[in-house]
């Protein structure tokens, strides 16, 4: 018998606790992971646990309730795989990963979760000898999903296919009614700008689901599927546009949202695996269905105790850090911003920096709040650090390579230009970043620093980088080398 649509609950799904891990599991000398519990008022309690007792809470935070053995030992396996290939997701924050949805949810274990971690100790999802890059969702809704249907640019491995999943059946159905100004608040808060007007689905991709959506009224004005759900996420709540297999349309004054499913999709099913065991599937079967020809092993991959934990930079010497729903993209991101940062080292002439951050913010108030600069800024250098507005509307207004091409520049140059005038500093940087060969203009005014500290609106900002880009140039053409324009 299926299980019921009904123990879905929230993006992943919560087991009832009962009792706390056993002694055997907590005093296993196996790996250590830094877990960054996160406190009400913000920020993170770092907690160290050997992987095993990790393993088990976090099979009780994301499992189906009353999951049949077979499917608490396939989670068991995806979730120990999921945390070894993603011990950088926070190493900019000084853990390897946090409690929350972002990562993996960690609740008190139960004797089953617990059980089902002992079972499978050690065992993982493999992909050429180490541990694959593997995602999960509570429901595919009765199709899986590739990566880069949700977060463009991520590879698409053979082990992550897009298929038609009958365990699934497409469970849950749901609807939610979002209002108008609720809507406008959710995208405003990602740095979208206008009225909206309307909202209709422009295509589809391959799976079935929104690949894009047109925002009638709205700067910039098409979002894709994903794009929607998380910003709505973000800030009103994961449970209204629980996956992105939906229908949308226009009532009075708010909008209805009709879909199935929960979550992205991608990799196991949490739902499907839970029916899987009830039908009589081996954990082995179960992971074989939904990761194809992935070996499941034990890893012998180096351990780590909480002495020798040292906070480490990722071996591109590039850390990123992403908000919840935009993960999936990490890959892509570290790989350009790598490249981006070695050709501007070697085309400024300056070393490239050993270790790097960038951080991607949630929301334009949470990018304020901590560069003190406006949204339309789009990114900033503060302490070391590149800040950045939210991805997803860099993304959607095509300034992301640009923007993080020109706060590179900014950090590479820093210590060469750090008393001369804004002009200079932002204007060697739009000019190494914008990688275009306009001709400088004979007659042209510096902008002061005010225009380029404290400007009034978007484009009085664009005005004035595009100036300082013009005073630069000219002084480039007549010879002079980046360093000594002033």
């Amino acid at each position: 018998m299926r299980l019921a649509a009904a123990l879905l609950c929230l993006g992943m799904l919560i087991a009832p606790a009962t009792t706390s891990e056993p002694e055997a599991l907590a005093q296993a000398p196996a790996t250590e992971l830094r877990v960054g519990i996160a406190r009400p008022g913000g920020g993170y309690t770092i907690t160290s646990m050997p992987l095993e007792t990790y393993v088990a809470r976090v099979v009780a935070g994301e499992a189906a309730r009353d999951s049949e053995p077979a499917a608490l030992e396939a989670l068991a396996i995806t979730v120990r795989t999921f945390a070894l290939a993603n011990r950088d997701r926070h190493r900019a924050d000084g853990f390897d990963l946090c409690d929350q949805t972002h990562c993996q949810v960690v609740r008190t274990a139960t004797t089953a979760t617990s059980k089902a971690a002992e079972q499978t100790a050690g065992r993982v999802l493999l992909h050429d000898g180490v541990p694959a890059s593997i995602y999960y969702s509570a429901s595919c809704g009765g199709r899986t999903e590739i990566p880069s249907a949700v977060w463009p640019g991520a590879k698409d491995p053979s082990y992550l296919p897009s298929r038609r999943d009958d365990a699934c059946g497409g469970a849950p159905a749901w609807t939610t009614d979002l209002a108008d100004d609720d809507l406008v608040r959710a995208l405003h808060a990602a740095g979208f700008r206008g009225d909206l007007r309307d909202v209709r689905i422009m295509s589809r991709n391959a799976s079935g689901r929104v690949a894009r959506l047109r925002l009638d009224g709205m700067t910039p004005p098409e979002i894709s599927g994903q794009d929607l759900r998380v910003v709505v996420g973000r800030t009103l709540g994961w449970l209204h546009i629980k996956s992105t297999a939906f229908d949308v349309n226009r009532a009075a004054s708010s909008y209805r949202f009709a879909g199935h499913g929960s979550g992205h999709g991608v990799g196991l099913c949490v739902i499907g695996s839970a029916n899987l065991a009830v039908e009589g599937k081996t954990a082995d079967e179960i992971l074989g269905r939904y990761f194809p020809g992935l070996d499941i092993a034990p890893f012998a991959g180096p351990s780590r105790t909480v002495a020798a934990a040292p906070v480490r930079t990722a071996a591109s010497g590039v850390l990123v850090s992403l908000p919840d729903g935009d993960d999936g993209e990490r890959g892509s991101i570290d790989e350009s911003a790598r490249r981006a940062r070695d050709e501007l080292a070697r085309t400024l002439g300056v070393p490239a920096p050993p270790k790097i951050t960038l951080r991607f913010h949630p929301t334009t108030d949470s990018f304020e709040r901590a560069t003190g600069q406006p949204w339309f800024v789009s990114g900033a250098v503060v302490n070391e650090e590149l800040h950045f507005t939210p991805l997803t509307a860099l993304r959607s207004r095509g300034i992301l390579d640009r923007v993080i091409r020109r706060e590179l520049v900014l950090f590479l140059t820093s210590s060469v230009l750090a008393r001369r005038p804004m002009w200079v500093r932002e204007g060697v940087a739009v000019y190494f970043s914008d990688g275009s060969d306009q001709a400088p203009s004979s007659r042209v005014s510096c902008p002061s620093d005010a225009e380029l500290t404290r400007p009034v609106s978007a484009g009085a900002l664009s005005n004035a980088y595009a100036r300082a880009r013009a005073c630069v140039a000219k002084q480039i053409a007549a010879g002079r080398s980046w360093r000594d324009v002033k």
